[in-house]
């Protein structure tokens, strides 16, 4: 559900849409996000005969491990949540992965509803049921596929952000519009906050939902074109130390290193690659490589990465815009020859 002002809403759908709910539930979110919205969440739980328990964890990526998921299990124990209870992720993505691993892990799998904060988490990490927390090798190592009971977007909350946290978001924009919607790339140099903002998020909510619904688990290869930009985005945050950069902005020099290899590995015209190039800037995110982080350090953090199986790199690029496909022919060298050329 994608709409502005809907939050207050959220008891309410819950009960018409999920009636098999259990009365208790927990709102999982961080100490930012909490303040803000928290209230309006619980009264709306409240109000439909729910009995929400409020979980605060620290803001930011370090709340994405497994001491961080122990320490929300014990508070949901604590609240005597049971199987037939529900968890709220109310929060970015950081939330909504912690939230729903924890979900996925209690009792052996609870319900999750889903309410992101942030652009990156209505469009892409609240919506298809991967869920994760990191592990010192790596991000995301540790996780299940959990689906949401209900993902309900109000783009409203989108008016709080910081204008960092705000173009983040446009990195996981630009990857949909590479791999499944040129014409919405290419109208993203007219984009207006106040305007189009909830249509925005619903066509990619669209675009993520049609990806996912063809291959929810992964198998087939069509879910893994949303990993475009992420091989290198993944280790960037990992090489630089979880925090460093958003995950929207290690995601902004890994389309750039994507989009390199298209063109030398995948025929992409030089046109197109300067049209993803020319987005980025447009909301200033950098697809420069700091010199500080070394090729060598990004190579064996890619190495540790999901998307590196049997010695060979999953390396998702474009032919064309508006469309990706899994490459398996991408060498160690070709990518050094793209990290060299966003530095």
């Amino acid at each position: 559900m994608v709409g502005r002002g809907n939050l207050p809403d959220l008891g309410a759908e819950l009960r018409a849409r999920l009636p098999a709910l259990g009365q208790r539930c927990a709102i999982v979110t961080d100490e930012h996000v909490g303040p803000r919205f928290g209230s309006t969440v619980r009264e709306s739980l409240q109000g439909a005969g729910y009995d929400p328990a409020l979980v605060e964890v620290p803001a930011g990526e370090s709340s994405k491990s497994l001491s961080a998921a122990e320490r929300v299990c014990e508070q949901l124990i604590a609240h005597g949540l049971d199987r037939r209870s529900f968890l709220v992720a109310l929060g970015g993505g950081v939330t909504g992965d912690l939230a729903g691993f924890v979900a996925a892990i209690y009792h052996r799998g609870i319900p999750i509803v889903q309410v992101p904060t942030t652009i990156v988490a209505q469009v892409d990490s609240s919506v298809g049921g991967k869920t994760a927390v990191n592990a010192a090798g790596g991000k995301n190592l540790l996780g299940a596929f959990h689906p949401p009971a209900l993902v309900l977007a109000d783009v409203a909350t989108l008016d709080t952000l910081p204008e960092r946290q705000f173009r983040e978001g446009f990195a996981e924009i630009i990857k949909h519009g590479v791999i499944a919607d040129r014409s919405m790339l290419e109208s993203l140099k007219h984009f207006d906050r106040k305007r189009d903002i909830e249509a925005l998020i619903r066509r990619n909510v669209e675009i993520k939902v049609n990806i996912v619904s063809e291959d929810e688990f992964e198998t087939t290869g069509g879910r893994a074109t949303l990993n475009f930009g992420h091989t290198l985005g993944h280790a960037i945050e990992a090489a630089a130390g979880y925090g460093r950069f958003t995950h929207g902005e290690a995601v902004a020099i890994g389309l750039a290193v994507a989009i390199h290899l298209s063109v030398a590995k995948a025929g992409l015209t030089g046109d197109e690659r300067d049209l993803v190039l020319s987005c980025l800037e447009h909301f200033q995110l950098s697809g420069r490589l700091p010199a500080d982080l070394t090729t060598d350090a990004l190579l064996a953090a890619m190495r540790r990465d999901k998307k590196f199986e049997a010695g060979a790199i999953r390396f998702i690029l474009t032919r064309r815009l508006g469309s990706g496909f899994v490459a398996t022919d991408v060498t160690e060298p070709d990518i050094v020859r793209a990290i060299d050329a966003v530095r």
